[in-house]
């Protein structure tokens, strides 16, 4: 921006300020003592006049430059707010212009601003109009787009995704545009149940960024609208400049909705590519991507479905070639066979272990046998059937074998067994044998 030095003021404004305006030191206005008009307007021209000469940038929107007159009309516009600025020149600035004018232009001015008292207006009185150049304006978006990318608006982490089947899809685009055309006609033919919320908008020149902006935030704040598209055809640089402004790619990024950004073809690059939650080559890839085909969805379920078919029937006949190897084996194909053998094999053991315990039994009853005899040849009873005899003293109730003669001295009770029976005597005398004395022994018997 550059400013001049503050005008002088005219013999004819010094008139009107004695004339019209409070003089320095009066009181404040008030009911009872206010301002004139007349005041209040020359205020106004003092203050803007000590504004100066300035640089101003704005998009030309309406000009009006008629034959035969000394001064040409023009509207400049802010490109990214619905603000404009009444513009007069000389009309020999727009025809000499190197760049042709029109409307639509982007240029940056140079002049005055001037408050007209008599009808309370402002008109920018320029001197200077210089086009704004396709390489001036691809550095500022360039610049824009260092700035946007250092903020992180371009972060991938930002980006929302995009609903697999959206019931509603909001459409922003230019009004009966083959871009509209393009976004309908595909997404019917590919789902035809697909419902739009269409809001249509200049889509290029001063108000495209105005326009876009409310559609976005009406079809942000509408809950049906699970997608919002941005669409637009080709066009040159200057056509595309609405969609790099900095006010709609914040926009964009402060949307809850997710949106596809679908401007222009393959090699156009706004900025609002970058900060979108998708990114489009072409309108039509844009419905591509958006809504699903409805014909390969069902190619692919039926797909799907073959597969899991075929899947299965093939699991089927591992398991039935397995469930025919278990059962061809002995052990199923005859599961009684093995208990027949086990039932040959446990009488087989059976038969053993009986004819095992059967000789046991005769081998120890033989031995048994040969014991018996043995204890019968040795025993009393085989004894006394030999003739032997056993004596024994009786005293009362007790019975006492008699093994030497002081065992049964003369008069002893005796009883004396045999092999038949036992015989009752008395002790006449002893008789030692050998050395000993002989004594003569008489007995009687029952």
């Amino acid at each position: 921006m550059g400013g001049g030095p503050e005008p002088e003021a005219s013999p004819s404004t010094a008139g009107r300020e004695t004339s019209g305006q409070p003089k320095p030191g009066s009181p404040a206005s008030s009911p009872e003592q206010p301002w004139p008009v007349r005041s209040v307007a020359v205020k106004v021209m003092q203050w803007i006049d000590r504004l100066g000469s300035i640089w101003v940038e704005g998009q030309i929107t309406q000009i009006n430059l008629r034959p035969g007159t000394r001064t040409a009309f023009l509207v400049l516009r802010d490109p990214s707010a619905d603000m404009s600025l009444s513009v007069t020149c000389d009309p020999d600035l727009i025809r000499k212009s190197a760049v042709p004018l029109q409307e639509g232009s982007r240029v940056v001015v140079y002049g005055k601003l001037t408050f007209f008292t008599g009808r309370g207006t402002i008109s920018l009185r320029v001197t200077e109009i210089r086009p704004v150049g396709i390489g001036e304006l691809l550095a500022r978006i360039e610049r824009l787009k260092a700035l946007l990318a250092a903020e992180g608006l371009f972060d991938p982490r930002l980006k929302r995704p995009i609903p697999f089947l959206p019931k509603t899809i909001g459409l922003i685009t230019g009004r009966a545009s083959a871009a509209e055309r393009d976004v309908l006609s595909v997404a019917t033919n590919r789902w035809p149940a697909v419902r739009f919320e269409i809001r249509n908008t200049a889509v290029q020149g001063p108000t495209a960024v105005p326009q876009i902006l409310d559609a976005i935030a009406e079809l942000d704040r509408d809950p049906k609208v699970d997608v919002i598209v941005l669409a637009r055809g080709g066009g040159s640089v200057e056509d595309l400049l609405p969609f790099s402004d900095e006010a709609l790619c914040r926009a964009i990024v402060a949307a809850t909705t997710p949106i596809v950004s679908a401007i222009g073809h393959e090699p156009d690059n706004p900025l609002c590519d970058l900060v979108a939650d998708l990114r489009a080559a072409t309108p039509t890839d844009a419905a591509k991507r958006v809504v699903p085909d409805a014909a390969a969805e069902l190619a692919g379920v039926r797909d799907l479905r073959e597969r899991a078919a075929a899947a299965l029937r093939g699991w089927v006949d591992r398991e039935t070639r397995a469930l025919s190897q278990l059962r061809s084996r002995p052990v199923l194909a005859d599961p009684l066979r093995e208990i027949d053998r086990r039932t040959e094999e446990v009488e087989r053991l059976r038969a053993a272990a009986r004819r095992t315990a059967e000789q046991l039994i005769r081998t120890e009853s033989t031995a048994t046998t040969h014991l018996r005899e043995k204890l019968t040849a040795v025993g009393p009873a085989a004894t006394l059937a030999r003739g032997y005899a056993v004596v024994q003293r009786v005293n009362g109730q007790e019975r006492h074998v008699v093994r030497t003669i002081e065992d049964a001295p003369a008069g002893s009770q005796l009883r004396i067994r045999v092999a038949d029976g036992a015989i009752t005597a008395a002790a006449l005398g002893t008789q030692q044998l050998g050395t000993h004395k002989l004594t003569t022994t008489e007995s009687g018997g029952n």
